[in-house]
């Protein structure tokens, strides 16, 4: 990857930036794209430990067309996948490979649209008496997913607005209009919820984490564990519960995914993708 990154650099062989308002313009940088992406995904391939694990066979194609057809429009990001899967380190490391090409980033995290259940946490005494009561956190109703559509439509067109924060400190509480979001160029927004049914055709991209889940399990357990310190026993009783709703409500989108990311891979190689695919998608003149 870093060798396509030089031969990119080096070349003399740039291409302007053909007129958008011609179709024969808008037809060539597609054509071009697609050149790239392709041999991007084929580069990958050959690698002993691939990046991608699968690929929408319309994405390059629709990618492309957005790209050329909306060039001013802020791109969106979905990054999903079920818990300990790594999403939010890929998350992170999107953001910093952006930042250090000093382009605008935003990151958003759809547990903030969690619904506020602290009258539902006082009445059972704690999250996990509410739990084991069977109260089910990840699905599609837990969510404030009307308002997320909303914002992520206004950040898409270009707007600011206040997100909602959940407290993850066990209260439940949800505060209303609390976080400031920009809307710069690119917006990464990750969480369980990205894929759900009423706001996933918002995304431009959208990108699956996948990891096995012996490995899964031991970093949601370490986490819990020594980050959070719970019990053992009440770690492993909710790693069964996510497990679960993982398997209910988040792994049937990994058919609909533009891109299957893996989720244990090496995150400077990943970075170095980013940073190919930042160069054959800037342009001269």
């Amino acid at each position: 990857m870093q060798l396509l990154i030089k031969n990119e650099l080096g070349t003399d062989d740039k291409l302007y930036k053909p007129d958008f308002s011609s179709k024969s313009g808008r037809e060539l940088l597609a054509f071009y794209l697609q050149t790239k992406f392709k041999q991007i995904f084929l580069f990958d391939k050959k690698q002993e430990t691939p990046i991608i694990n699968n690929i929408n066979s319309e994405f390059i194609n629709r990618f492309t067309k957005r790209i050329i057809n909306n060039p001013t429009k802020r791109l969106l990001i979905g990054v999903t996948g079920e818990s300990a899967s790594g999403k939010s380190t890929i998350c992170h490391e999107i953001k910093n490979v952006i930042e250090q090409l000093a382009m605008p980033v935003t990151v958003l995290s759809t547990d903030n649209y969690f619904n506020d259940i602290s009258t539902l946490i006082n009445k059972y005494g704690s999250f996990d008496n509410l739990r084991d009561n069977g109260y089910d956190v990840d699905a599609p109703t837990s969510f404030q997913l009307d308002i997320l559509r909303s914002d992520l439509e206004d950040l898409s067109d270009g707007l600011d607005v206040k997100a909602p924060m959940y407290l993850p400190n066990g209260t439940g509480v949800s505060m209303p209009k609390a976080i400031d979001v920009p809307s710069q160029k690119i917006i990464v927004v990750e969480g369980i919820a990205t894929m759900y049914e009423t706001v996933k055709d918002v995304f431009d991209i959208k990108i699956y984490v996948e990891t096995e889940n012996e490995l899964r399990k031991s970093r949601f357990m370490n986490r819990a564990v020594e980050e959070r310190n719970q019990s053992e026993e009440n770690a492993l009783k909710h790693w069964n519960y996510i497990a679960q709703a993982g398997e209910r409500y988040v792994k049937p989108f990994r058919k609909e995914a533009d891109l299957v990311i893996n989720g244990n891979s090496d995150l400077k190689y990943f970075a170095q993708m980013l940073e190919y695919i930042h160069e054959i998608t800037q342009f001269q003149g």
